[in-house]
């Protein structure tokens, strides 16, 4: 099953399918693997730390991000965790009916909703990212301080080459014209 497919397996069915095609083949194994890694560490963090206090990657990061930056508008916390404002309204819903956010109206715009973390909230994530910590340590062991540190940039550099770039490049390949809308997943009637 693909899914089952081991990173060697996986790079030799790449090699043996688009060995010859002139692409950028370093670069492709690089976006490939930065998949390949977030997917795997977000697995095993879901699967060990995370089960245990019934936390979705999604809601221990919509955690994470309020307890870092405190209490923030919703688009805000939906832009950094990488979601669209919609599905944080969920996850906010189901944080909040579990006693660990407290939505509020904005001070100074009624139409705004703050997040902020309950008192719960402030002890789950003191208790709970100590434990997370230690996955990140355990998923990084192969790797010493120095190689920590220069992936850590190498991603970084990755990260500011889209922010800063990324919205000028997609203008280009669309030629000035707004990307199409998501489908729903459903083929159009014929």
């Amino acid at each position: 099953m693909p899914g089952q497919r081991s990173i060697i397996e996986a790079e030799k069915l790449v090699e043996a399918k688009l060995g010859g095609v002139p692409i950028g083949h370093d670069q492709m194994a690089v976006v490939a693997n930065i998949h390949r890694v977030a997917a795997a560490v977000r697995q095993h963090l879901e699967n060990s730390v995370l089960r245990g206090s019934d936390l979705t990657w999604t809601a221990f990061v919509v955690l994470w991000v309020i307890w870092i930056w405190g209490e923030s508008e919703t688009r805000y916390v939906a832009e950094e965790v990488g979601i669209s404002k919609g599905t944080l309204t969920g996850v906010a819903r189901t944080l909040e009916s579990r006693g660990l956010v407290r939505r509020a109206g904005h001070p100074e715009d009624g139409r705004l909703v703050l997040l902020g973390l309950t008192t719960e909230g402030e002890a789950l994530m003191h208790r709970l990212f100590p434990q997370f910590n230690a996955e990140e340590v355990f998923v990084t062991q192969r790797l010493d301080a120095e190689e920590c540190r220069r992936t850590a940039e190498m991603l970084r550099r990755i990260v500011v080459q889209v922010e800063t770039h990324g919205e000028e490049r997609r203008a280009t390949l669309l030629d000035g014209a707004e990307p199409a809308p998501r489908r729903s997943g459903r083929r159009p009637k014929s």
